[in-house]
């Protein structure tokens, strides 16, 4: 086989998936917002179970409604008849995924759940099928032509991967959930530093290098070594921030001015500095950094900018993975 038919076999395959995708598209209906209600108001666990492929769907699934706050896993149904069907309790949603509906391990789970009253969700395409006949809630996906061979499951499961990623999309909307919800699921990872703000990172509390803006250098001289963070937050009497200085500053005051000790921090400071919201993106931060050419930012909370909570530095950014 010549290598450029490869190409027209890959387009082929993505051209049947698609058509697959577009029924399922129509097909969306009532049953599909039943669903979504039911996995948001689930008070246990949302449990996905499925043989073979569909097993390797489910657990795609399961992953993805974990991280959008809907608590899951996956179970094989070949499992089930080994004594896993005791992970399934009365509270639960059980989502059954199956092509056909008919699979022989599957009627052993089905049975277990409309015996003891849980909550079953078919996702099937089969209306003639055991398991859309039994389960509480119907997606019906559209049968469709496979690629490769017409029976290598491709586009069905492409239609079983979409419908979850609909559940999960659909219950996050429901739920309200947002990034920093999201976040706290991805801690670690590109994902986890993408979602980082400025407060994860930043420098606060006692650690914070503040000095009266009207301290003489020999305090401030004396300030920025203990600290060892390069930087000092100029205040007022009141607490509000009015400058900021650096060592790189102070060593080319130094060069200038032989009285530099004697005089007032505010006399070599930099007025108004940059400061960011708290909430603010991590990366975001660095992209600020990056364009005024300044290693440290100043943090605060909401709408009161002269008010510093924090200070971020490159170094912070650095050891947060954050690029």
């Amino acid at each position: 086989m010549k290598s450029n038919s490869y190409k027209k076999i890959a387009h082929k395959v993505i051209d049947l998936e698609i058509l697959a995708l577009k029924k399922l598209r129509k097909s969306i209906n009532r049953s599909f917002d039943q669903a979504v209600n039911a996995i948001v108001k689930c008070q246990s666990k949302i449990i996905l179970c499925g043989v073979g492929k569909s097993y390797l769907i489910a657990s795609k699934i399961a992953a993805t409604l974990s991280s959008v706050g809907c608590p899951s896993f996956s179970l094989s149904a070949n499992d089930c008849s080994h004594g896993n069907l005791g992970s399934i309790s009365r509270k639960d949603i059980l989502i059954l995924i199956s092509n056909s509906g008919e699979t022989q391990e599957l009627k052993p789970v089905i049975r277990f759940a409309n015996r003891n009253k849980i909550t079953l969700v078919g996702i099937v395409s089969k209306k003639n099928s055991l398991l859309y006949r039994a389960s509480d809630i119907k997606l019906n996906i559209p049968e469709v032509k496979e690629a490769g061979l017409g029976i290598v499951p491709t586009s069905s499961t492409s239609e079983q991967l979409a419908i979850g990623d609909c559940l999960a999309v659909a219950a996050l909307n429901k739920k309200r959930f947002k990034k920093h919800n999201f976040k706290e699921f991805h801690p670690s990872g590109s994902l986890g530093a993408k979602l980082k703000t400025v407060e994860d990172l930043m420098i606060s509390g006692k650690k914070i290098p503040f000095i009266n803006e009207n301290a003489n250098m020999r305090k401030a001289f004396k300030l920025i070594t203990e600290k060892k963070l390069g930087v000092l937050i100029a205040i007022n009497k009141n607490k509000i921030t009015t400058g900021i200085i650096t060592d790189g500053q102070i060593r080319r005051s130094s060069q200038k001015n032989n009285t530099l000790v004697e005089l007032a921090v505010k006399k070599i400071m930099t007025k108004n500095p940059i400061s960011v919201d708290k909430d603010m993106l991590a990366v975001k931060s660095l992209s600020i950094m990056s364009e005024k050419k300044i290693t440290s930012l100043c943090v605060h909370k909401k709408n009161s900018p002269k008010k510093t909570i924090g200070i971020l530095h490159i170094h912070n950014i650095l050891d947060g993975n954050i690029s």
